[in-house]
């Protein structure tokens, strides 16, 4: 296609096209090759292939290398924990509690290290509405927290136990930076 039938199908304006396919040859996706009084541009598929060949396998062997992406509060985890977070929160909010223990645990600790403060004491009036922020069944959160080491209750007060005390993450890693 020419620059103006690409503009045109694509709703841009030729110079944007021609920009953007500049970028694209620079990042090697594309081959520019001059046919005065134009240039055409061919997509390089082995390339694009190579790269969605290195995109796969991040998801899959990115743990290894030690690869660490944002989770839903931006701060960087390992990729498991975020792919996992991913799954399970939307918009802030986390969408359903995971039935799989290893990824519930993730999902515990995220609340764990982000909902709660170390050697502070939380009526359970308060860790109800700590966690309905993120989910209405508060009643299975608090029992998993407590049930999974991450939280101690008594007396209908609880608390967060030493991290160290903490289950191991999924991937042998505190999330914390």
């Amino acid at each position: 296609m020419a620059v103006e039938e690409l503009a045109t199908d694509l709703g841009l304006s030729p110079g944007t096209v021609v920009h953007h396919l500049k970028r694209l040859s620079a990042a090697g996706l594309v081959r520019a090759q001059p046919r005065p009084p134009h240039v055409e541009y061919e997509l390089r598929k082995e390339r694009l292939a190579w790269i969605g060949a290195g995109l796969s396998a991040v998801g899959k062997d990115a743990e290894p290398d030690g690869l660490e992406t944002p989770g839903p509060d931006g701060r960087l985890r390992s990729a498991y924990v975020s792919k996992v977070l991913g799954g399970f929160f939307e918009a802030g909010r986390l969408a359903s509690i995971p039935a799989q223990e290893k990824k519930r645990v993730v999902v515990l600790r995220y609340l764990a290290e982000t909902v709660f403060e170390a050697d502070r004491l939380y009526p359970e009036k308060e860790v109800n509405q700590r966690l309905a922020v993120l989910h209405p069944d508060v009643a299975s959160l608090r029992r998993y927290l407590v049930d999974h080491g991450f939280m101690q209750r008594e007396a209908g007060i609880y608390r967060l136990r030493p991290e160290a005390e903490w289950p191991d993450s999924p991937d042998s890693g505190s999330m914390r930076p």
